[in-house]
């Protein structure tokens, strides 16, 4: 369930928020250009700095949702369309794509083409300018050094498949975030009979089906799993932290893949001015760097970011693969039915 509106400065309770309904006109809040409310499924522990700047600088009060790990963006998707004829929210600052192209092509999301929009690559923005990337991360295999030798480095996603990992290997449950995003973009890459088979050989495989990405970076670097799939940001952490694991990218044949955040503006808002500063903000150079220097090791797709470090520059060396995130979303459907057809809910 998504968690209540809160402000960066003001924790309030479930039950106020949802009786105040946000900052909706009547409810109790007043709608001004002095208030902007996101729905966000970025982390707290990253957002949350970013938004406190901008509402220091500005001097807009920022409320914000956060969604739980356990059903990334799923739960502030499902708010969004239950409030789509009068919404409480003004940006929609998603931790990937699909979601975010899905609630456009629904109606929920607006055109702004942000003038800070220019500085990213146009693959990473909406043909129709209803929303915007910036930020990514990466899909990475991790692995434990302690239980996989160097000899024995799995090659990529076909080490999760492979007799000698059996029942060793874990991913997160694939029915929402960054791991649905990944699997429509292999749907893409590989059709759909391939990954059909793909599918059917992690059941037979025992691959784990942990709760998040998280918790998949957690099980590895305690020696649980010898290997799993997961994002950049999550296995930064256990890096960080001196945990015995090493990261290598998950070639599909056509690349790497990159997770852009993406920032868009909700559809009949109320506040729209607010928004559009606050995504103005978002898309900055300032803020890219600060997500790429910051403890999630974010890395920017700005053009004029392209000499600032990360911990990723050797898995950066793979080419990205070419991804139409439209044409991806459109695929969530038949996703989720070869998810539910092979067992991935079981």
């Amino acid at each position: 369930m998504a968690r209540p509106i809160v402000p960066i400065l003001l924790f309030v309770t479930a039950g106020l928020a949802l009786l105040s309904g946000g900052c909706r006109e009547g409810a109790g809040v007043p709608a001004s250009a002095g208030t902007v409310v996101v729905y966000t499924a970025l982390d707290q522990v990253y957002s949350e700095p970013i938004l406190k700047a901008f509402e220091e600088r500005t001097g807009i009060r920022v409320e914000v949702v956060y969604d739980a790990e356990s059903a990334k963006t799923t739960g502030l998707v499902n708010r969004l369309i239950a409030r789509r004829d009068r919404p409480d929210c003004d940006v929609w600052w998603n931790n990937e794509p699909i979601q975010t192209a899905r609630l456009a092509e629904r109606g929920l999301l607006e055109k702004y083409e942000s003038p800070a929009a220019a500085r990213i690559p146009a693959a990473m923005r909406d043909p129709q300018g209803r929303w915007t990337g910036f930020a990514a991360r990466m899909r990475v295999l991790i692995y434990n050094t302690n239980i996989v030798k160097d000899g024995a480095r799995p090659a990529g996603l076909e080490a999760l498949v492979a007799p000698e990992w059996r029942g060793k290997a874990a991913i997160a449950r694939p029915f929402f975030g960054t791991t649905l995003t990944h699997l429509c973009v292999l749907y893409q890459a590989w059709g759909p009979e391939r990954l059909k088979a793909y599918l059917l050989a992690l059941r037979a495989n025992d691959v784990a089906l942990a709760a998040g990405n998280g918790p998949v970076r957690d099980l590895v670097a305690a020696g649980e799993y010898a290997l799993g799939l997961t994002d950049t940001d999550d296995a930064y952490a256990a890096l960080r932290e001196g945990k015995p694991v090493a990261v290598l990218v998950p070639d599909a044949g056509a690349g790497a893949i990159l997770m852009p955040n993406t920032v868009a503006v909700v559809a009949g808002c109320p506040h729209r001015e607010a928004a559009r500063r606050l995504i103005d903000y978002l898309l900055s150079a300032e803020v890219e760097r600060r997500l790429a220097e910051g403890p999630s090791a974010q890395i920017p797709l700005g053009t004029d970011l392209a000499d600032v470090p990360t911990p990723w520059g050797n898995l950066l060396r793979t080419k990205a693969m070419d991804v139409d995130f439209v044409r991806a979303a459109a695929d969530v459907e038949k996703v989720v039915a070869l998810l539910q057809e092979t067992g991935m809910d079981r």
